[in-house]
């Protein structure tokens, strides 16, 4: 039998103090996330849903939960360890973090190593050695957007049951298209790979058209049905529909997930499906299209044939395409969801939190 989880119980002292950390902007980041943890063993939660919640191993959820009855606040710092002091202190630590999370330098939009070395009057390596313990990378930067579609939550629902649950005697298809991508020639000979020298090109190049590509994945196989044409219409779309109809066996169902791209919903769109009725249309929610897989399997395409290949003629870059689907067919392997409709939920929800404190402390609120 598995050993019964150490019970937390707080004081109402001790909670105020555990909230204070967890919220504060400026505490160290280990020292929210055990916070984080104390609190949410209180509140009767197991060890396995904790450490699902706060995305952590169940033995690390165990430790703290033992230290803390142990040793209450006080087990939540850091044990001394053997070798030489520290020359820098939690609160160096803690200060640094601040700074890099919470402060921008004045002439430029963020820190390097070296604005902060002289800001925070610390050496380089000390900084290095912090931010690569807290994650912090200032240089990098991601974009995103939040999905503003009132239907979301049950698109989400209807597309991760979908990849996670398919339905018997159907086939789910991730469908949409790569538009202009572009037959591009370099206007030099490429300079081949050496040692201790990388491939060279010139910057510029020459266009030679562009083309458009409509792609059904399997996630299921890994399988991709493609197929270029010219433009980009509906038109185009629905001859790839009668493409997808010819080859998938005619005993299956069809289930496409789509985005809400205009061409998927014209008239004649429309009434093709309603002619074939074993085709399903499932839209993703607007602005959320990380939830079709073909797009990742786009990224493959981009990354292995397309970014660096050299094409005189849209024959040519069509050539290269077709090519790539069916070698990768010959060894396709499945693509695997594994993050549940909850867990997306979870992630969309601290996004919101995230944004909502970042207006809050800045001031920006009205």
């Amino acid at each position: 039998m598995a050993r019964p989880s150490t019970k937390v119980t707080l004081s109402d002292e001790e909670r105020v103090t555990l909230e204070g950390w967890a919220s504060r902007p400026t505490t160290a980041q280990w020292l929210a996330l055990r916070a984080r943890i104390i609190l949410s063993c209180a509140d009767g939660l197991s060890t396995e849903r904790v450490a699902r919640r706060h995305h952590v191993l169940k033995e690390t959820v165990s430790k703290w939960r033992v230290r803390f009855a142990k040793q209450r606040l006080a087990g939540l710092n850091d044990m001394p360890r053997t070798g030489a002091p520290r020359t820098v202190s939690d609160k160096d630590v803690e200060r640094i973090v601040a700074m890099t999370l919470e402060s921008k330098p004045k002439q430029a939009t963020h820190w390097s190593l070296r604005s902060m070395a002289a800001q925070s009057k610390m050496s380089v390596s000390t900084i290095g050695r912090i931010w690569r313990t807290f994650g912090l990378q200032p240089h990098r930067s991601e974009t995103f957007k939040l999905s503003t579609d009132p239907n979301f939550v049950a698109k989400v629902r209807d597309i991760v049951g979908l990849y996670m649950s398919p339905p018997e005697r159907a086939v789910v298809l991730c469908v949409d298209e790569k538009s202009q991508i572009q037959a591009l020639d370099r206007t030099q000979p490429l300079l081949p790979l050496g040692p201790g020298r990388p491939e060279r090109r010139t910057h510029d190049y020459v266009r030679h058209g562009t083309t458009t590509l409509f792609a059904a994945l399997d996630a299921k196989t890994g399988k991709v049905i493609g197929e270029c044409h010219q433009r980009h219409r509906a038109t185009e779309y629905r001859k790839f529909l009668v493409t997808i109809d010819a080859q998938v066996p005619a005993h299956l169902d069809v289930h496409l997930i789509v985005d809400n791209c205009a061409t998927h919903k014209t008239a004649s769109v429309k009434r093709w499906l309603l002619r074939h009725p074993r085709f399903h249309v499932h839209f993703t929610p607007t602005s959320a299209s990380w939830l079709n897989l073909v797009e990742r399997w786009f990224g493959l395409l981009t990354e292995r044939q397309i970014r660096r290949g050299t094409h005189r003629s849209t024959t040519q870059l069509q050539a290269a395409i077709e090519r790539y689907i069916d070698i990768t067919n010959a060894s396709a392997k499945p693509f695997v969801w594994t993050k549940t409709a909850e867990q997306i939920f979870e992630s969309v929800a601290a996004y919101c939190e995230n944004i909502s404190v970042k207006r809050r402390t800045s001031g920006s609120g009205h």
